[in-house]
């Protein structure tokens, strides 16, 4: 597989691959029974992902003496909830699958995010496989074990480390995304570059054009984020430190998210992200520990790539800005009711920025308030 590049995520016994390339779908069988002989497997995927890529994987994984269990979902966001989790842990069941066997997410980050959390509770943990088929899934999602449902509360509260086996990122899956999707998921590769990359983010206002158009460079472009994120996850994998810092922009994001109840028509989660991108370098700036200037290069550069950058881009009405505060409070990244951001001193310059005073926010929030 000359045209695949290999990932390591270093957890000494716990440590997978991560393989980037096309075709890895239609490889899949021979790639997981490779990593997990005689593992029968389960599938979890969503209608849309479902009619494009399924039978591919099916029959590679049946071509391999597996004919696998299918679990469908409705695609979209509010999937992540109680009712879906409760479904794929009673099919998963139902399937008599065993703790040796392997589940396998094929789909977006909704679907792995799921998927994962049932593999790390069923039986008490079973093997799991990442198979995603968005961008923002292959650069974040899908690497370092973190799964998890949202609540009505906030994202991702209610959820498990657990790593998995083996991650297949085909390349080829991102050619069927919509165009929306793949910028979505974009804002994910840019956040490497600006946590602690400069040389990676400038790569990418050259290269971007490239990047979106597929080849060489969208390859280069996966494997130097999940390289980055390997990085940080083989340091702290229970983010109680290092780990904190992949957060950049979605303390603000997950708030905004959680501000539209999740409607994938107003707001997605790259989409979140790359406003809360935007808001966390101004807002560095209005504390005075980065230049302006440093926050009108992000902005300018997700505006490049058509991807939101300030509140105002989101369609209809917010809730104002106490509201929005309250849903920053309620973020996992909160300790002990102290707000925590990540922060920067600019470009490639994040860092982890705790005791940050509420009245800071909320005040910035009533500046950048379309309302």
């Amino acid at each position: 597989m000359s045209d695949v590049v290999t990932v390591e995520v270093g957890l000494g016994d716990r440590a997978y691959d991560i393989l980037i390339g096309p075709k890895l779908i239609a490889r899949g069988g021979e790639l997981i029974q490779r990593r997990l002989p005689k593992a029968r497997c389960a599938i979890v995927t969503d209608d849309n992902v479902a009619a494009v890529h399924i039978e591919p994987l099916v029959e590679s994984l049946s071509a391999a003496g597996n004919a696998p269990a299918v679990i469908k979902l409705p695609a979209g966001e509010k999937t992540k909830s109680f009712d879906s989790l409760e479904k794929v842990v009673d099919d998963i069941i139902a399937a008599r699958l065993e703790r040796g066997d392997a589940v396998i997410a094929l789909g977006g980050g909704v679907i792995g995010d799921l998927t994962g959390f049932a593999a790390g509770i069923v039986r008490r943990g079973m093997n799991f496989v990442q198979m995603p088929t968005s961008l923002l899934a292959q650069v974040d999602s899908s690497v370092g074990g973190k799964t998890g449902i949202n609540s009505p509360r906030g994202k991702n509260l209610i959820g498990v480390f657990h790593q998995p086996k083996l991650v297949l990122a085909d390349t080829s899956a991102l050619d069927t995304l919509p165009a929306r999707e793949f910028r979505a998921g974009y804002a994910e590769v840019a956040k490497y570059g600006l946590i602690d990359r400069p040389d990676f983010f400038a790569w990418l206002e050259k290269n971007w054009r490239e990047v979106f158009a597929g080849g060489p460079a969208r390859t280069e472009a996966i494997a130097q984020s999940c390289r980055a994120k390997a990085d940080v996850v083989a340091r702290d994998e229970f983010e109680t430190g290092d780990r904190a810092l992949l957060n950049l922009g979605h303390t603000f994001g997950h708030a905004l998210e959680a501000a539209t109840a999740y409607d994938g028509a107003r707001l997605v989660h790259g989409e979140g992200v790359a406003i809360g991108m935007a808001l966390a370098h101004r807002f560095s700036a209005r504390l005075n520990l980065a230049s302006p200037d440093d926050a009108a290069r992000v902005e300018a550069h997700l505006r490049d790539v058509g991807l939101p950058w300030r509140m105002s881009d989101i369609p209809g009405s917010l809730p104002d800005a106490e509201a929005l505060l309250g849903y920053i409070a309620q973020d996992k990244k909160v300790s002990r009711g102290a707000l925590t951001f990540i922060l920067t001193r600019g470009i490639g310059q994040s860092f982890i920025a705790k005791d940050v005073p509420a009245s800071e926010v909320l005040s910035f929030l009533k500046e950048n308030h379309p309302g």
